[in-house]
């Protein structure tokens, strides 16, 4: 059997119910910068997220049920100013438990923070370096 490549990450999508909503979201409260949408249909919008993509679809969302255990992870550097940064904008920070108003600090020192986006999907944003 030949061996499998290297698979790299390419990008994640969501399906959300208003687009101009969502994108307001990722790029005001996570700062991600919108990329060109190379399939120029104008219910899709892309945003990087470094070595890969979000893409955000409007349309009809179908009934999904989340959980915290499912979530897209992003980290930074600052997180102290990212903890103030949601409070300014009126996110309800959450630990990994889902507990609102309480951040995870990991075993290994790692500080997680999670929150849902407007069709509440959970993100996570923590520390690690």
């Amino acid at each position: 059997m030949k061996p499998m490549q290297n698979l790299q990450f390419d990008h994640y999508t969501i399906k959300v119910t208003d687009l101009e909503v969502s994108a307001e979201f990722y790029t005001s409260v996570l700062g991600l910068q919108e990329i060109t949408n190379r399939t120029k249909k104008t219910h899709i919008r892309w945003f990087s997220l470094g070595q890969g993509e979000l893409h955000i679809v409007e349309g009809k969302v179908p009934e999904i049920q989340t959980n915290i255990g499912v979530h897209l992870a992003l980290k930074l550097k600052d997180f102290d100013q990212f903890l103030s940064h949601l409070d300014e904008n009126s996110v309800i920070a959450h630990d990994s438990k889902a507990n609102p108003q309480k951040i995870t600090t990991r075993a290994d020192g790692v500080r997680q923070v999670y929150f849902k986006d407007p069709d509440d999907y959970w993100i996570e944003v923590n520390d690690a370096s």
